[in-house]
């Protein structure tokens, strides 16, 4: 897919602190989900990165276990 750069968000992947901002719990908690696959990312040599659809995805896969 040839997508041109402008439009690219330029926050488009999210380190685990801003993850962990949003879903409002600590880092640890976000690794736990990568752990537990609840949560997929993106590796960039040393980085850990989330995408804000997988962010989407996982808060969807938690509202449908907890009900």
């Amino acid at each position: 897919m040839n997508v041109p750069r402008q439009e690219i968000p330029p926050n488009y992947l999210l380190t685990i602190q801003e993850a962990a901002d949003r879903l409002r719990v600590s880092r640890w908690s976000v690794y736990n989900l990568i752990r537990a696959n609840q949560l997929h990312t993106v590796k960039i040599g040393r980085r850990r990165l989330v995408s804000p659809a997988a962010l989407a995805d996982c808060i969807e896969l938690l509202g449908e276990a907890a009900a």
